[in-house]
């Protein structure tokens, strides 16, 4: 499992365990196991060489890859946060991306998942592996798989909640051009209310005969229209 170029990319790593032997193999691109075998060398921490010794090494370098997988996608996400907070138009394309996030966040809490039911196993049922000398290193890697698990479930709310934000923003917008072409609307339907009626060419209208009726009446409709737009603006419609 490594982060490349941006893309999440997964492995597999079978173990076969017996009396005197450990086999990993592996399917994926990414790095071996060479800390392993300079770990064997070494012999660290005063554990003698084995085969429990030798599986929870095996064990230890699996997990431990999953914290710069973790960080590169906490940068990732903040990457996003940084371009949705900002205020720049971001429509479809955001929401894809924090989909695509999701998706590979949820395809990385199902690989992590089932190194917690692994190592409590062999603490559990498995004394020939999980000795009394490395329980407490079994021990280490088991609480090291529940943080990496609690983080990316983190991540994967944060996620969600940017996601719903990024929703509810859309939606706001959406709302306030509505509100704007209503305001709009209101504002030319006055006139074209008034105008309508005197298109009509009735035969008697009260202001035929009088000279200053069609200025008059522009005077009004043009008063009435900047009254109503400033009530709009006042109340952010426009």
């Amino acid at each position: 499992m490594q982060l490349w170029e941006g893309r999440l990319e997964f492995g597999e790593t079978h173990l076969f365990v017996g009396a005197n032997y450990v086999v990993a193999i592996r399917h994926d691109s990414g790095a071996g196991y060479q800390r392993v075998s300079e770990r064997l060398q070494r012999q660290t921490n005063g554990a003698r060489s084995g085969v429990p010794y030798t599986l929870y090494l095996v064990l230890d370098l699996i997990v431990d890859r999953f914290r710069p997988v973790i960080e590169g996608m906490q940068d990732r996400f903040q990457a996003l946060e940084s371009q949705l907070m900002s205020g720049t138009p971001a429509g479809r394309d955001m929401l894809e991306r924090l989909y695509e996030m999701k998706r590979d966040l949820t395809a990385l809490h199902d690989t992590a998942e089932p190194m917690l039911e692994i190592t409590q196993n062999l603490i559990r049922l498995h004394p020939e592996l999980a000795t009394k000398e490395l329980k407490a290193y079994y021990r280490d890697i088991h609480d090291h798989a529940v943080r990496v698990s609690r983080a990316i479930d983190r991540l994967r709310l944060t996620t969600s909640d940017a996601m719903q934000f990024h929703l509810a923003s859309l939606s706001v917008k959406q709302n306030e051009s509505v509100q704007k072409l209503a305001g709009w609307g209101a504002l030319l339907a006055l006139p074209t209310v008034i105008f309508s009626m005197y298109g009509m060419n009735f035969e008697f209208m009260p202001e035929l005969k009088w000279p200053w009726a069609y200025p008059a009446l522009l005077g009004l409709t043009a008063a009435g229209v900047y009254y109503l737009y400033r009530r709009l603006k006042r109340r952010g419609w426009i």
